[in-house]
C-alpha cells in the first residue's frame, strides 16, 4: 500500500472537476431555444431523447445514491440476504415493460408532460388527479431527501471527511440547481451520459480492487463470513424469504411508476428507442447492483465490526483502500469517486425536475392560474423546486435514518399509484371512483403501518398490504358499476400510432 487517498486537495480537485463538467453541459443544453420557455421543452427535452441519452438517463436515475452508497452497507449488515437487491432491480424493468410502451403511444399522441396528465386523460376525475399529484409530491420529496443524505455521506466518505457532510450537500445542491435551471431535461439527460459511463467503469474497477485486497479469494471471503457471522450466510428464515419476495413485488411496481421514470417514457424519441433502452437496462442489475453487493460482502472481511452508522461510509472506505494499490487504481477510483457523487446528483436532479413539473403543470397551471403562459409555468416550477430543496436541506442537515430506511419509506406510498398506470391501461372497465377510494385506503393503511412501525406482517411490508387493499377496492368497485360503453378513445386507451408513425418505429 502506498498510502494514496482521496482525502485532502486531490478529493476537492476531483469534485470540482465533475461540478464544472456538469455546469458546462447545463450551459450548452440551456442554449436550446425551447429549453426554458415551454413546459414540454423544459421538462421532457422536447420529447426527442435518442437511444444513448435515454438509456443513460434511465440508468443514472435508477442507480442512484442508494444503489451505490447505500446498498453496499446493507450487504455488509445483512449478508447474503441482500442478494434480493439484484432481482428487485430486475423486477423494475419488468414493471416498465408492463405499461411503458403502451403508455408511450398514448402520451406521444396526447402531448402528456406529467404523469398526472395520463390519469386526467384516462379517468377524467379531478379528485383522483389531485390525490395522484399529492402522492407523487410526497414520493419525490422523500426521494430528494434520500439523495441529499446520500450526497453528503458519499462526499464525506470518499474524501475522508476533508469535505464535511453539510458542506458537500450545499455545494452540489447549488451545482444541481444551476444546471437544472438552465437546461432542464436536456441538461439532466446529457449529464447522465457522463455520469453513467464514469459509474460503470468505476464500480467495475472497485470490485477488481476489492478482490485484489483479499487476494482474489472469494471462497475465503465466504468462509470468513461463515466463521465470524454465520447468520449472514445461512438459509433465510421463512419470514425473511417472504419479505424478499414482497420487496421484489413492491419495488418492481413502485420504482416503475416513479414520476421521473414516467417522464422519461414520455421523453423518448420513439417507441423503438424506448424498447431498446429497456432491453439493455434489463442487464444492468447484474453489472451494477450485483457488483455492489459483492463489494459489500468483501467489506465484511476488510473492515470488520463497523457500527450501523460507520458502515454507511463503506464504499468510500473501500475506494480509498483500492486507490492505494497503484497508480492505475488511483486513476480509476477517480472515475468512481466522481461518478458516485454525480450519479447521486443525477438522481436528485431528476426527482427535482419532476417535482417542479407537478407543481408547475398540475397545481399552478391547472388550478391556481390556468391562464398562465408556459414560460410562467416553468418559472413557477423552478422556484417551487428551490423552495422544496431549501426545506429538505434542513432535514438532510441531520439525517433521520439510514439510507435504506428512507428508501423503503417512500415505496410504501408511491406503489399505490401502480393500479391507475398498469391496470388502467388494460382494463377499460376500471372506474375513477373505485380507483380513488382504493388508492386513498391503500395509502392510509400503508402510511399508518409505517408511522406506527407495525410491520412487516410475516414478512409482508405495509405498503404491499395497502396495495392489496387498493387493488381489491378498485376491482370490486369497478365490477359493481355498470359496464361502460366500449369506446377506447373515451377511456383514453386508443392505441393508434401518432401522426408520422413515430410511436410505431
Amino acid at each position: 500500500m502506498t498510502g494514496l487517498s482521496f482525502a485532502g486537495l486531490s478529493g476537492i480537485i476531483v469534485l470540482t472537476a465533475y461540478a464544472v463538467i456538469m455546469l458546462v453541459i447545463g450551459f450548452f443544453a440551456g442554449k436550446d431555444a425551447q429549453a426554458g420557455k415551454s413546459v414540454r421543452g423544459y421538462y421532457l427535452g422536447g420529447g426527442g431523447l435518442g437511444f444513448t441519452a435515454l438509456f443513460f438517463t434511465l440508468y443514472a436515475t435508477q442507480y442512484s445514491g442508494n444503489s451505490i452508497v447505500g446498498y453496499a452497507p446493507e450487504a455488509y449488515r445483512s449478508g447474503f440476504l441482500w442478494w434480493q437487491s439484484v432481482p428487485f432491480m430486475i423486477a423494475v424493468i419488468a414493471g416498465y415493460l408492463l405499461f411503458a410502451p403502451r403508455l408511450y403511444v398514448i402520451a406521444k399522441r396526447e402531448g402528456f408532460v406529467t404523469p398526472t396528465d395520463w390519469v386526467r386523460h384516462r379517468f377524467g376525475s379531478t379528485k383522483l388527479s389531485v390525490l395522484v399529484a399529492l402522492l407523487m409530491l410526497w414520493g419525490l420529496a422523500n426521494y430528494l431527501l434520500e439523495q441529499l443524505v446520500a450526497m453528503g455521506q458519499g462526499i464525506a466518505g470518499l474524501t475522508g471527511e476533508t469535505v464535511p457532510y453539510q458542506i458537500g450537500v450545499v455545494v452540489f445542491v447549488l451545482v444541481m440547481l444551476i444546471y437544472s435551471w438552465t437546461g432542464g431535461m436536456r441538461a439532466v439527460a446529457f449529464t447522465d451520459v457522463m455520469q453513467g459511463i464514469a459509474l460503470l467503469i468505476g464500480i467495475a474497477v472497485l470490485l477488481g480492487g476489492a478482490l485484489y485486497l483479499v487476494d482474489g479469494d472469494v471462497a475465503g471471503v465466504t468462509r470468513h463470513l461463515v466463521e465470524t457471522a454465520p447468520e449472514k450466510a445461512g438459509v433465510p428464515a421463512r419470514e425473511d424469504s417472504v419479505n424478499w419476495l414482497s420487496m421484489i413485488v413492491m419495488i418492481g411496481l413502485g420504482a416503475a411508476v416513479y414520476p421521473h421514470a414516467i417522464q422519461r417514457i414520455y421523453a423518448a424519441r420513439s417507441e423503438r428507442t424506448l424498447k431498446r433502452s429497456l432491453a439493455i437496462m434489463a442487464w444492468m442489475p447484474l453489472v451494477t447492483t450485483g457488483v455492489v453487493f459483492l463489494v459489500g460482502i468483501i467489506g465484511i472481511q476488510l473492515f470488520p465490526g463497523l457500527s450501523e452508522t460507520g458502515s454507511e461510509q463503506l464504499v468510500g472506505m473501500i475506494a480509498n483502500e483500492v486507490a492505494g494499490i497503484n497508480l492505475f487504481f488511483y486513476i480509476t477510483m477517480i472515475l468512481l469517486f466522481g461518478g458516485v457523487i454525480a450519479a447521486i446528483v443525477s438522481t436528485a436532479d431528476s426527482a427535482l425536475l419532476s417535482f417542479s413539473a407537478v407543481i408547475s403543470r398540475d397545481v399552478y397551471g391547472r388550478y391556481l392560474n390556468p391562464r398562465a403562459s408556459e414560460y410562467k409555468q416553468v418559472l413557477v416550477g423552478k422556484v417551487a423546486g428551490i423552495v422544496a430543496i431549501a426545506l429538505l436541506l434542513a432535514l438532510a442537515w441531520n439525517p433521520p435514518s439510514t439510507l435504506y430506511n428512507i428508501f423503503v419509506l417512500k415505496f410504501e406510498l408511491i406503489v399505490q399509484l401502480a393500479p391507475v398506470f398498469i391496470l388502467g391501461l388494460y382494463w377499460r372497465r376500471m372506474a375513477a371512483g373505485p380507483a380513488f377510494w382504493g388508492m386513498l385506503a391503500g395509502s392510509a393503511v400503508a402510511g399508518l403501518l409505517t408511522v406506527l412501525d407495525l410491520g412487516p406482517f410475516y414478512g409482508v411490508p405495509g405498503g404491499l398490504l395497502g396495495l392489496g387493499l387498493n387493488v381489491a377496492i378498485c376491482a370490486v368497485g369497478s365490477l359493481l358499476r355498470p359496464a361502460p360503453v366500449e369506446d377506447p378513445v373515451r377511456h383514453g386507451l386508443d392505441l393508434r400510432p401518432v401522426s408520422g408513425g413515430a410511436a410505431a418505429q
